[in-house]
């Protein structure tokens, strides 16, 4: 009898420790990605997919190498590695999922590698509803304001964006319909719930040009890594986008790494802090051009027309974007990892568990 109950006792201990390694398996695994794609006027469920200059090798990256078409679209957080020259354009399909915006990704979106990207749009040229960081490639993104009518355009509108790794990028827009307010840089909650915590502009040592009749950045706060302001001359982050040493909203904004050659004219080459505090020569005025590749070059776009702001205050309105509601989720400050920590402390104790399980039953 006792041998059999020692041998039941044993039975029970091996099911127990099979099933704890069983939940260690199949648990979820919580992967960050993409749920879905739009591109070339086609939507993708699964990674493993490519087309001309376009491969989407697993859920959460994206490459493009050449590539030059419609809108790209994406629900969930997405990678982006850019080689070459890649341009996106917003889709006039009527069907189309994605219709107002060159990029629009439901999620947390990030642009690296060694090539470049220009998106156009409607009303922005990339759309991001968490966090946008740009690391080390070039962007121009802008918005042409077309068709567009009591709602604000910007060549970027995201939660939060940040440019590092000497990341160059140029964001202007334009409108003329009736109740559009145009922005370089437009940086909103979306629903989020992120309070002062969200609608931030970060500059590590990058570049960043940003244009709009309304303002060249629309934030609630930010801060410059080794990076200034060459304008406005004085420019600061106010509270609702940056300012000139006057207080008026600057329509036009351009930072630069504070260890390139400044313009001429220009002495100072402090570091900015991240409340904007340290101010640029009064006769800054950097020359109008394009980005390129020169480490000691302005990005800085042709200025638009001067327009004089008695007040620092700017409409903050959650822009329209229905077509892909998301659920309210935690802005962080870059993408999140392909793992829930959690579960991983979860799952390692588990599995020491099911390890002394299964040692006690071959000791009985």
């Amino acid at each position: 009898m006792f041998a059999a109950e020692s041998y039941t006792s044993r039975h029970h201990i091996a099911i127990f420790s099979m099933a704890c390694l069983c939940v260690l398996l199949g648990g979820p695994s919580y992967a960050a990605g993409a749920e879905s794609l739009i591109i070339a006027g086609a939507t993708y469920y699964e990674p493993g997919v490519s087309g001309p200059g376009w491969a989407w090798t697993d859920a959460d990256h994206l490459e493009l190498n050449g590539y030059a078409g419609e809108a790209i679209g994406a629900e969930g957080d997405l990678v982006l590695t850019l080689a070459e020259q890649n341009s996106v354009t917003e889709s006039h399909a009527p069907d189309a999922d994605i219709t107002l915006c060159g990029m629009e990704v439901w999620g947390n979106l990030t642009l690296r590698g060694t090539g470049t990207l220009t998106a156009t749009g409607s009303q922005c040229g990339i759309h991001v509803s968490q966090v946008l960081v740009v690391d080390g490639c070039t962007v121009d993104a802008r918005a042409g304001g077309a068709d567009i009518t009591d709602e604000a355009v910007a060549g970027v509108i995201a939660g939060d964006m940040a440019v590092r790794g000497g990341g160059r990028v140029v964001a202007a827009s334009a409108g003329s319909g009736a109740g559009v307010r145009a922005y370089g840089v437009y940086l909103q909650d979306a629903g989020l719930g992120d309070g002062a915590s969200g609608c931030r502009l970060s500059v590590d040592a990058s570049w960043l040009d940003a244009t709009g009749a309304d303002g060249g950045v629309a934030c609630t706060g930010g801060s410059l890594v080794s990076a200034r302001f060459v304008t406005p001359a004085g420019g600061a982050f106010g509270a609702s986008g940056v300012v000139d040493a006057g207080g008026a909203v600057a329509t036009h904004v351009v930072i630069e790494p504070d260890v390139a050659t400044p313009p001429a004219g220009e002495t100072d080459r402090g570091e900015v802090s991240d409340d904007g505090a340290d101010k640029s020569p009064t006769d800054a005025n950097p020359a109008a051009g394009e980005l390129t590749t020169g480490p000691t070059a302005n990005p800085a776009l042709k200025p638009a027309a001067t327009t004089t702001k008695t007040t620092t205050t700017v409409t903050k309105t959650t822009i329209a974007k229905t077509t892909k509601p998301k659920p309210a989720t935690a802005t962080t400050s870059s993408l999140p990892k392909t793992g829930d920590s959690n579960w991983i402390a979860a799952s390692v104790m588990l599995f020491l568990l099911g390890t002394v399980l299964l040692a006690a039953a071959c000791r009985c």
